[in-house]
């Protein structure tokens, strides 16, 4: 995912969701990612409140400068990111740039 986490997200207006062999062949290299429900999401475990919301707060900076907005399900300990392409009506490869970049985020 290390060459994903370089690229950038693209406008895809017009474009149609990746099929199910895409984001098969996609999650395979994705660790600790996985498709729910028309999505992709993974979640993330901190030792407190404070690493949360610095993780909280790294992934919306990706999301700006991307301009590609995850949905965000925190809690004291934990953050579930989930993606998908609302443009697309499914997921796209902007999905998976994404993931990468947050992943980036963590050692």
């Amino acid at each position: 995912m290390t060459d994903l986490a370089r690229q950038h997200c693209q406008p895809l207006e017009g474009h149609a969701a990746m099929n199910a062999s895409e984001v098969t062949r996609h999650l395979a290299h994705a660790p600790g990612w996985s498709l729910v429900d028309g999505a992709i999401e993974k979640r993330y475990d901190f030792a407190d409140y404070h690493r949360t919301m610095a993780f909280v707060n790294a992934v919306a900076w990706v999301a700006h400068a991307e301009d590609h907005h995850p949905d965000l399900a925190v809690s004291y300990n934990r953050c579930t990111v989930r993606y998908n392409t609302h443009s697309v009506g499914g997921i796209s490869i902007n999905d998976f740039i994404c993931a990468a970049k947050v992943d980036a985020l963590l050692p």
